[in-house]
């Protein structure tokens, strides 16, 4: 009764006690010459680290010690175990080709990358809106004005040509007189063939002028040209024109700065336009094509 005891605290402890360093052959040999019983011998040694010689010579030595056959293939199996290599972890697959994402562009940075046109930008707009893109608008030549002085003159008087743009006020509302504008150009070498796109047929803003528009009823208007009979000019009114300045940022991208600040009105960048066009008799003047214009108001 007293020895299955011990038996029994022995096979408890024993594998604590051993598991505190690596076992081998001889250790083995020693456990079972100090008389343990062959399952808790084969409890020690899966339970615990080893290395052992499991050639054919290290199991005829184990063997001759008297080791037990059970014991014996719990050490080959131990060994085995031991020797065998981990599994290296599975790489993650390659992403699929164009499936790379790249961070959100940040819409309030000019640095990042925007639809073309032209943006108003104020550092005073809530956050995700310091950037507006000024739409563009279409405005049609056909109002003249001053016939009846010309007529009267005998064509020695001037006739206007004017741009009319419907409604009287731009939907876009801007408040700093110092406002600062990106230009984003589609093609950085927009060539002829590309006019008719939305902001093709430009590369610089150099090819755009600012203008301030006259407010009438349900209207904005301004001079696209004159003429007599002496001939004709075709261009803005240079009382109405905005200098501005303007630097390369990238390419296809460029920081217009006012000149100075713009007062309360009605504005716009306005791109080529077509030519004015002459007839044979008094006031038979018109400009060909229309022109696009980035509107904006100033309050």
């Amino acid at each position: 009764m007293r020895q299955n005891l011990i038996a029994v605290l022995l096979l408890a402890i024993c594998p604590l006690l051993v598991a505190q360093q690596s076992l081998n052959n001889d250790s083995v040999i020693k456990l079972v010459k100090a008389g343990l019983s062959e399952d808790l011998i084969v409890t020690t040694v899966n339970a615990s680290p080893g290395t052992y010689d499991t050639s054919a010579d290290g199991l005829i030595a184990l063997k001759t010690a008297g080791v037990s056959d059970k014991v014996v293939a719990a050490i080959v199996s131990k060994a085995a175990a031991t020797a065998q290599p981990a599994q290296p972890p599975v790489p993650p697959l390659p992403p699929m080709p164009g499936a790379a994402q790249q961070a959100p562009a940040n819409p309030d940075d000019p640095a990042s990358p925007h639809e073309a046109g032209i943006y108003i930008f104020s550092d005073k707009a809530p956050v995700g809106s310091k950037m507006s893109m000024l739409e563009p608008s279409v405005y049609s030549q056909g109002k003249t004005g001053g016939l009846f002085a010309t007529a009267m003159t005998y064509g020695i008087a001037k006739a206007s040509v004017k741009a009319v743009i419907r409604n009287a006020h731009s939907n876009v509302r801007v408040t700093d007189p110092n406002a600062v504008f990106y230009f984003f150009f589609e093609i950085q070498n927009a060539g002829l063939s590309e006019a008719q796109r939305p902001f093709g047929g430009t590369s610089t803003p150099n090819e755009y002028t600012l203008l301030r528009f006259d407010v009438k009823k349900d209207t904005r208007e301004t001079t696209t040209g004159t003429f007599n009979a002496y001939g004709a000019k075709s261009g803005t009114d240079d009382k109405n024109m905005a200098a501005f300045t303007y630097a390369k940022i990238r390419p296809g991208v460029y920081k217009v700065t006012l000149s100075a600040p713009l007062a309360k009105g009605e504005y716009g960048f306005v791109s080529p336009s077509g030519g004015l066009v002459v007839g044979s008799m008094i006031g038979t003047a018109s400009v060909s094509g229309t022109s696009r214009v980035f509107d904006f108001g100033m309050n």
